[in-house]
């Protein structure tokens, strides 16, 4: 499923129009981000939890000429389940 079979999913469900429902998932979508942007956690009960961590740096290789590189810690965005999700 991609974003436009959602929207429409969401229209059909909440009796919403097509647009509407394209704007209340963007808006949904940007409130997470900016969220996680401020480190917080955002918990949709029966759902799941989304929150971020921290990918720490560590050795890598270059593919072309095989030689060690450091890459850098990086934040990163993590989800865990809700146990009635599935």
């Amino acid at each position: 499923m991609n974003k436009t079979d959602l929207t429409n999913k969401i229209a059909a469900n909440a009796g919403l129009s097509k647009a509407d429902a394209k704007k209340a998932l963007e808006a949904t979508l940007e409130a997470i981000s900016e969220a996680l942007k401020a480190d917080d956690k955002v918990a949709l009960v029966g759902f799941g939890t989304f929150s971020t961590g921290v990918r720490p740096a560590r050795q890598g290789k270059n593919p072309k000429t095989g030689e060690a590189i450091t890459i850098a810690e990086k934040k990163v965005a993590k989800f865990k389940a809700g146990a009635d999700l599935i």
